[in-house]
C-alpha cells in the first residue's frame, strides 16, 4: 500500500510514531546521558519516554485537536476528555531494552473510536520498520502485505511471551503457565517489547503469543495489526473483550484455538459466584494461584481493574 493511498490518520500517525523514533534514535547514540527515573520495581522511565510522547501528542493534537489521548506517561491529562476518538500511545514500548542498549523496542500508536481500534502504527526505530494497519484494509510491514503464519500444529509452533515484572504480579501463576506451553511447543520467546511481539505475530514470525499484565497502549495497535493480517487476538478464555483485562493471547487462527485451550484455566476473567462457591479449605494452593483446572461454562465478566488501570476508551 502506497502511503498517499493511506488513510489521513493513519499518515498523521505515521508521521508522529516517526519523529519520536527519530528522537529515540538521537538519544540511543549517548545512554550514558539519560537520566532514568523508576515508577515502581523494574519499571523504568527515561526522559526520552517523555520527550517522544510529547512529540507524539503534539503532532495527534495538532491534526486533531477535539480527539482525547491516552498515553502510558501523561494518562489523559491531554486532549478532549470525552471525544468518541481516543489516541492510545506507548511512547517507547521496551524501555528496559533502551536504557541497556538492547536494540528491541518500539513507537506504538492507535486510533479508537468509540472504544474500537480503527488505525494502528507500530515503529521500530532501530530497524526502520514500519508496522501499519486501517481496520478493513489490511496489515503491512512498509510497503509489504502481512498475513499470519499457516502452521497448525502446536509442537512446530514458535511462541512469543513476555514474564510478569511488576511488584504484585503473580510470578508462580504465570511460571505455571509458561511450563504448559513449553512442554507443547517448539520454542518460545521473550524479547521484551509487546507491541512488537504482536506485530511479530502479524508478520508469521510468531505463530501465537501471550502475557499478562499488559496495559492498553502495549496492545491496542498490535491487535488491529494482527487482526488485519488474519489472526486473532483475545483474553485467555478467548473473547475480545481483552484490551483492559490484563491479559492477552493471539496467533493464527489454529494454534490461537490451541493456546486458549491451554491458557483458560488460568484467566482472571472469571464468575464471582465461582469464587464464591470455592471450598473455604481448599487444599495446599494459596488464594491467589487458581488450580489449572477446565473453567466452567459460564459467561464470563469483567474483573474490577486495579488502581493503576485507567478507565476504559
Amino acid at each position: 500500500m502506497q502511503q498517499t493511498s493511506l488513510h489521513p490518520m493513519l499518515n498523521v500517525a505515521i508521521k508522529a510514531a516517526r519523529a519520536a523514533g527519530a528522537l529515540i534514535n538521537r538519544a540511543s547514540l549517548d545512554l550514558e546521558a539519560l537520566r532514568i527515573n523508576t515508577k515502581s520495581p523494574n519499571d523504568f522511565v527515561t526522559e526520552v519516554d517523555h520527550a517522544a510522547e510529547g512529540v507524539i501528542i503534539e503532532t495527534l493534537l495538532g491534526a486533531y485537536p477535539d480527539h482525547g489521548i491516552l498515553a502510558e506517561e501523561s494518562g489523559r491529562s491531554r486532549g478532549a476528555k470525552h471525544s468518541e476518538f481516543v489516541w492510545i500511545i506507548d511512547p517507547l514500548d521496551g524501555t528496559t531494552n533502551f536504557i541497556h542498549g538492547l536494540p528491541v523496542y518500539c513507537v506504538s500508536i492507535a486510533l479508537a473510536h468509540r472504544g474500537v481500534v480503527q488505525q494502528a502504527v507500530v515503529y521500530d526505530p532501530t530497524r526502520n520498520d514500519l508496522f501499519y494497519a486501517t481496520k478493513g484494509r489490511g496489515a503491512f510491514l512498509n510497503d509489504r502485505r502481512l498475513r499470519v503464519s499457516k502452521r497448525t500444529r502446536m509442537s512446530d509452533a514458535l511462541i512469543g511471551t513476555g514474564f510478569p515484572f511488576r511488584r504484585g504480579d503473580n510470578f508462580k501463576r504465570y511460571v505455571k503457565m509458561f511450563e504448559e506451553v513449553m512442554q507443547h511447543c517448539a520454542g518460545l520467546r521473550r524479547p521484551g517489547a509487546a507491541a512488537l511481539d504482536l506485530c511479530y505475530v502479524a508478520a508469521g514470525y510468531y505463530d501465537g503469543f501471550f502475557e499478562t499484565g499488559l496495559n492498553p497502549w502495549d496492545i491496542a495497535a498490535g491487535s488491529l495489526i494482527i487482526t488485519e493480517a488474519g489472526g486473532l487476538i483475545g483474553n485467555f478464555t478467548g473473547e475480545a473483550d481483552f484490551l483492559h483485562q490484563r491479559e492477552v493471547v493471539a496467533g493464527n487462527p489454529k494454534i490461537y484455538g490451541q493456546l486458549v485451550t491451554m491458557l483458560a484455566p488460568y484467566s482472571r476473567v472469571i464468575k464471582e459466584e465461582d469464587v464464591a462457591a470455592a471450598p473455604a479449605a481448599a487444599p495446599a494452593a494459596p488464594a491467589a494461584e487458581p488450580a489449572p483446572a477446565a473453567p466452567r461454562k459460564r459467561g464470563p465478566v469483567r474483573i474490577k481493574k486495579t488502581d493503576g488501570d485507567d478507565a476504559p476508551v
